[in-house]
C-alpha cells in the first residue's frame, strides 16, 4: 500500500457497480490532479478537475457532483474561501480538505465550515477511498430523505412521519385512502410508533383539516377528571365546578378527536363514549340539556383490544364501533430500512434545535442503530439521536455517544462484522440480504410463505432476491 502514489488492485471496484458517481478535484498541481483522477478513474468514478478556486466553482455551478476534493493552498483564494463559497451555493455538498502542511487550527476551521474531513499530504489511498465512499453514502442518504420528505408531502401532507419501507408506504396509502371519510379509526401499534402522527396525518388529509385536532391521553386521567375534560361540566356539578366549562367533544366540534390508550379507559366512560358515537349527541356533567356535535373520533392503543373484550375489560359494543378502519403501525424492528432515514431526519432535527452544524453517524455507530431492536421504537431512536446531538463535540458521532445498552445489546452475529470502510448503502444492502436469507431459511426456502410472512408480494421479493445476488436453495424435504 502507498501513500500519494497510485496502488493497482484486482479487486472489483466500489462505485463501477453503481452509476458512475461524479467527483471534482479542485488543486493547483498537476501531477497530483493526475494521480487522483487516474485512482478514483480505476474505482468507477467518472472525475473532473480544476486547477483553481476559481474554475472549480464554476465547475460547481454548471455541473453536478457527488464530493469535491479541494486542496488547502490555492493561488488567489485559498481552500478555507473555497470552501464557504461552495458552502453558499450547495449547503449539502461533500468537501474533503486535502493538504501538505495542515494545522490543527486549519483542521477545525475547515470541519467548522462544513467539510466532511481533512487529508494530509501523501495520503493513504485505501483510507483515502474509504473516506470518499462514507462521505458520499451520507451525502446520498440526506438527499434521498430530502426527496422521500418532500414526495410524501407533495402526495400526501406527510411532512413529519418518514419511512420508505414496503410496510410504511402500504400505511401511507390506506391513510391517504380513508382520511378523506368520516369513518370512525382505531390506530394500533406498540408504544412509540406513531400513533399520534398517523391521527394527525389522516386529520391534516380531511375535509376537517381546518378544523380543530384536539388530543387526549385517555389513560393518564382518573375517570372523573377524564368525562369532565371530554364532555365539560356545569356550574355547581361537583365541588370544585365553580364555572362552565367546555368538554373536548365540543372544542372539536367539526373536526377530529384523537382518544389515545382507549384501551385503558373504564367502562363507565366506554359507554358514554359509545353513545355520542351512535348518537352524535352528549350532556356535560351535571347537565339536562344535550348538545349535538360532528366530531371524528380517531383512537389509538397499544393494548390487544380483542383480548381485552375477551377478558371483560373493554365494551364489545364499543370495539366494533371503534374499529370500522384499522391502522396497523409496525414496530421499528420490523422495518429497519426505516433506520437510516429516521436518524437523519432527527440528526437534522436536533442540531438545528440546538444551533449546531448538522450531525452524522459514524458508520459503526448506525450499524449498531440498524441492528437493535428498539424496544421503545421510533420514539426511543428520537431520544438516543438527541442525546448523541447534545453530547457531541464534533460534527460525527460515534458509538461512544451511544446508550451503553445500545452497544452492549447489539446483536453478537456477523451482522456487525462489516468493514469499517463499508458506505452506507454497503452496510443497509448486506443487513436486507441476511434478513431476507434468514426469513427464506425458516420458511425452508419457500418464497410465497416468505412473501406472505414479509407482507410484501411475492414479485417484490423476487426482485429483492435479484437485485442482491440471493441463491435459492432446494426446499428441505419434510
Amino acid at each position: 500500500m502507498s501513500e500519494g502514489t497510485l496502488t493497482l488492485s484486482s479487486a472489483p471496484s466500489t462505485a463501477s457497480s453503481q452509476t458512475a458517481q461524479r467527483i471534482l478535484i479542485i488543486d493547483d498541481e498537476a501531477a497530483i490532479r493526475e494521480s487522483l483522477e487516474t485512482l478514483l478513474s480505476l474505482e468507477g468514478y467518472e472525475v473532473e478537475t480544476a486547477p483553481d478556486g476559481e474554475a472549480g466553482l464554476e465547475h460547481i455551478e454548471q455541473h453536478s457532483y457527488d464530493l469535491v476534493l479541494l486542496d488547502l493552498a490555492l493561488p488567489g483564494r485559498n481552500g478555507l474561501e473555497v470552501l464557504g463559497l461552495i458552502r453558499q451555493r450547495q449547503a449539502t455538498l461533500p468537501v474533503i480538505m486535502i493538504t501538505a502542511y495542515g494545522t490543527v487550527d486549519n483542521v477545525v476551521e475547515a470541519i467548522q465550515n462544513g467539510a466532511q474531513n481533512f487529508v494530509q499530504k501523501p495520503w493513504d489511498n485505501e483510507k483515502l477511498l474509504a473516506d470518499i465512499r462514507s462521505a458520499i453514502a451520507r451525502y446520498h442518504a440526506e438527499e434521498e430523505n430530502i426527496q422521500l420528505k418532500r414526495a410524501l408531502k407533495q402526495r400526501y401532507n406527510f411532512s413529519n412521519i418518514i419511512g420508505k419501507s414496503e410496510a410504511m408506504l402500504r400505511i401511507f396509502d390506506l391513510v391517504a385512502q380513508v382520511a378523506p371519510s368520516r369513518s370512525t379509526i382505531l390506530i394500533q401499534g406498540e408504544s412509540g410508533t406513531g400513533k399520534e402522527l398517523i391521527a394527525k396525518a389522516l386529520h391534516a388529509n380531511s375535509p376537517r383539516k381546518d378544523k380543530p385536532f384536539v388530543p387526549v391521553n385517555t389513560g393518564a386521567m382518573p375517570t372523573d377528571l377524564l368525562e369532565s375534560t371530554l364532555f365539560g361540566h356545569v356550574k355547581g356539578a361537583f365541588t370544585s365546578a365553580i364555572a362552565v366549562k367546555k368538554g373536548l367533544f365540543e372544542v372539536a366540534n367539526g373536526g377530529t378527536l384523537f382518544l389515545d390508550e382507549i384501551g385503558t379507559m373504564g367502562m363507565d366512560t366506554q359507554a358514554k363514549i359509545l353513545r355520542v358515537l351512535q348518537d352524535r349527541r352528549f350532556m356535560q356533567l351535571g347537565g339536562v340539556h344535550e348538545i349535538q356535535v360532528d366530531v371524528r373520533i380517531i383512537a389509538a392503543t397499544n393494548v390487544d383490544l380483542r383480548q381485552a373484550v375477551r377478558e371483560g375489560k373493554f365494551r364489545e359494543d364499543l370495539y366494533y364501533r371503534l374499529n370500522v378502519i384499522t391502522v396497523e403501525l409496525p414496530p421499528l424492528r420490523s422495518r429497519r430500512e426505516d433506520i437510516p432515514p429516521l436518524a437523519t431526519h432527527f440528526l437534522k432535527r436536533y442540531s438545528d434545535e440546538n444551533t449546531l452544524p448538522d450531525r452524522v453517524l459514524a458508520p459503526d455507530a448506525l450499524r449498531i442503530l440498524v441492528d437493535y431492536d428498539w424496544p421503545g421504537n421510533v420514539r426511543e431512536l428520537e431520544n438516543v439521536i438527541e442525546r448523541g446531538v447534545v453530547l457531541s463535540s464534533n460534527s460525527v458521532i460515534g458509538t461512544d455517544l451511544l446508550p451503553g445498552h445500545l452497544t452492549g445489546r447489539g446483536y453478537s452475529s456477523s451482522l456487525l462484522e462489516h468493514s469499517p470502510d463499508a458506505s452506507l448503502f454497503d452496510i443497509i444492502e448486506d443487513i436486507e440480504r441476511r434478513i431476507i436469507i434468514d426469513k427464506l431459511e425458516r420458511c425452508n426456502w419457500n418464497q410465497t410463505e416468505a412473501a406472505e410472512q414479509f407482507r410484501i408480494p411475492l414479485s417484490t421479493l423476487n426482485q429483492k432476491i435479484k437485485r442482491l445476488s440471493i441463491e435459492i436453495r432446494k426446499k428441505i424435504r419434510e
